[in-house]
């Protein structure tokens, strides 16, 4: 799919006629390689867009949760505060 596009390039290579025959099978490892090529370059591809969508999303300041002891520390002292007042 993309690898005529790719040929148009860089001189018309085309992987997908090459062919390996052992015995009586036929390996169409040209069939694979274009594959491999083209994931690898649609791949790149949607990385770019993500990597570039990204950089336009402002990231908002993440607020600081309290643990659980801070907050229990917290009351504890806002207790303690008003049994003195009393």
């Amino acid at each position: 799919m993309i690898n005529p596009f790719i040929g148009l390039f860089l001189g018309k290579i085309d992987l997908s006629n090459l062919v390996l025959k052992v015995g009586g099978a036929t390996f169409k490892y040209g069939a694979f390689l274009n594959s491999i090529i083209n994931f690898l370059i649609i791949a790149f591809v949607v990385f770019l867009l993500i990597k570039a969508i990204n950089r336009l999303v402002k990231k908002q300041p993440v607020k600081a949760v309290p643990d659980q002891k801070q907050v229990l520390l917290e009351e504890i002292r806002d207790l303690l505060k008003d049994a003195n007042q009393k």
